[in-house]
């Protein structure tokens, strides 16, 4: 049963975000910077996470997940350190994202001539 609401909660994400991009003419940009603040909305509210103990991968891997995690991470970083914590909490929980997405891009950069 975890695959079908895996299923239905990712394809529901992707709906919203299609519908928006479809009946607001957002661009991609927008809609991707839309639903991760969305997700990091949800996040500090604190009801990203048993949306993901429902539907585990349908909610884990749409980018809606990264505004959550950045804001988990601020908010245990707050707990612990301080204000201070807020800043090097959602780099720290993000980092290994971050940087793969600066590698592939540099080499595929490398790999394909890009414009501009």
């Amino acid at each position: 049963m975890i695959f079908f609401w895996a299923f239905v909660v990712g394809g529901l994400i992707s709906a919203i975000g299609q519908w928006m991009m479809d009946v607001w003419k957002l661009t991609p940009a927008h809609t991707m910077t839309t639903l991760v603040v969305a997700g990091a909305v949800l996040g500090g509210l604190g009801w990203y996470e048993p949306l993901i103990r429902f539907a585990g991968a349908g909610a884990s891997v749409p980018v809606t997940s990264f505004g959550y995690a950045l804001s988990s991470g601020a908010l245990e970083e707050l707990e612990r350190h301080g204000p201070i914590g807020v800043i090097t909490g959602m780099f720290e929980i993000t980092s290994a994202g971050i940087s793969a997405a600066i590698v592939f891009s540099f080499l595929a950069a490398l790999v394909f001539r890009p414009k501009g």
